[in-house]
């Protein structure tokens, strides 16, 4: 019998302002980093207003880490010190490797109807691979395949395995998985973990119950008011269930489905020193870094 991996805390994206003014929900981030090691954030950037996303994230630099960006519905245009432009449309991911150093601008434009949805998260590089050349890889919605199984619960691949089909993202550091589920009304949906990787599932539509129970006082909420004991057993739209170890996760749904993002990767277990787009292992490394940036010197590879 498998060890159904329990919830350890719950998340809720918290509204904030990043690039040129762009309006998303940082659902974690910086002082979470010890828990999710080895991602370091992930936004929510769905939104139906284009002035809350339209100004995007002008040019800027990235080093140690990786970018991935999903998009559920809009056009992002992108483009890069590598030479690498386009855009991102709905059912697209980039997954940039910035390594040593890569300088790039993300454009949101949103779809006819004004939409723009998707997430972005940032994964860490371990110090030996921080300063690896940089690679950007353009994912399209058809090269992502969808596994339907037999209960109706639908899987969309991006990094990872299901029922044996495999995602087009491989041969990254920290062994990511990364796959949408979406699982239909009065369903059970259960998928192994490898133990000892941070997984989390980010909920981005209707709402679920993980761990085979509905006891909502086994894990804490983030931002709980001390005063309010009142706590829903499920986790909804716009919630993240951070999981404790063990060797699978399950999910299940009563009378409304759920759609969820199910994100893992090996922690790496090394010190973190972070500002702004640049994530290094010390600060001697951070201000190397920005100091390389102030005199022209931080693209070591030019493709």
């Amino acid at each position: 019998m498998s060890v159904t991996r329990k919830i350890r805390k719950v998340f809720r994206g918290k509204p904030t302002m990043e690039g040129a003014g762009v309006h998303l929900k940082r659902v974690f981030g910086f002082s979470e980093v010890p828990m999710f090691d080895p991602f370091l954030l992930l936004d929510d950037f769905r939104s139906d207003n284009p002035d809350h996303f339209l100004k995007g994230f002008p040019w800027h630099p990235h080093r140690g880490i990786e970018t991935i960006t999903y998009v559920l519905a809009g056009d992002v245009e992108h483009g890069d010190s590598l030479g690498n432009k386009g855009i991102i449309g709905s059912g697209d991911v980039q997954w940039m490797t910035a390594g040593s150093g890569i300088i790039h601008q993300e454009m949101p434009k949103g779809d006819k109807g004004g939409r723009m949805y998707g997430f972005q998260l940032w994964a860490n590089l371990p110090s030996g691979q921080k300063m690896m050349d940089p690679r950007y890889r353009d994912v399209t919605a058809g090269q992502i395949p969808e596994v339907n199984l037999p209960n109706g619960v639908a899987v969309k691949i991006i990094a990872g395995e299901v029922s044996g089909v495999r995602g087009p993202v491989g041969d990254i550091v920290i062994e990511p998985e990364y796959i949408d589920v979406t699982v239909p009304a009065n369903s059970e949906f259960t998928h192994p973990t490898k133990r000892g990787h941070t997984v989390f599932a980010y909920v981005i539509d209707g709402r679920g119950y993980f761990c085979r129970e509905k006891d909502p006082f086994t894990y804490e909420v983030e931002g709980q008011n001390y005063f309010d004991l009142k706590r829903d057993p499920f986790v909804e739209n716009g919630s993240l269930a951070l999981f404790e170890d063990g060797e699978e996760i399950a999910a299940f749904t009563e009378e409304q489905g759920v759609r969820f993002l199910l994100i893992s990767g090996k922690p790496i277990g090394e010190p973190v020193a972070w500002y702004g787009p640049i994530v290094m292992n010390n600060r001697e490394e951070l201000q190397l870094a920005f100091e390389e940036y102030e005199k022209g010197t931080f693209i070591k590879y030019k493709g």
